[in-house]
């Protein structure tokens, strides 16, 4: 099991993108796309939300608790549905996590 793997995301886990893993508009489809190498993802509005906040400083509790202010919906909830985004893509190694 690798390093990454072995990491349990939590509300206090920091996370970033991986190295060589980009965030790019794709005019063609009129979409946002998460790059890696050899590897691409359409994402929704949300989605893309969730990457530009993480930045590699604030836990992702502090992150939903920002979005909970910003869209007036209960923290535990949105924090919940972080959780799950990172942890899915850490798995997928386009995230990088600080435990």
């Amino acid at each position: 099991m690798s390093e990454q793997a072995a990491i349990l995301v939590t509300a206090d886990t920091i996370a970033k993108l991986a190295r060589g893993v980009r965030l790019r508009e794709d005019p063609v489809r009129g979409q946002t796309v998460l790059l890696a190498p050899e590897r691409a993802l359409a994402l929704d509005d949300i989605a893309v939300m969730i990457v530009n906040a993480l930045d590699g400083e604030r836990s992702l509790d502090a992150i939903a608790e920002e979005f909970s202010v910003k869209f007036e919906a209960p923290k535990e909830q949105i924090l919940g549905d972080v959780i799950a985004f990172v942890d899915e893509f850490s798995k997928r190694r386009m995230l990088e996590l600080k435990p």
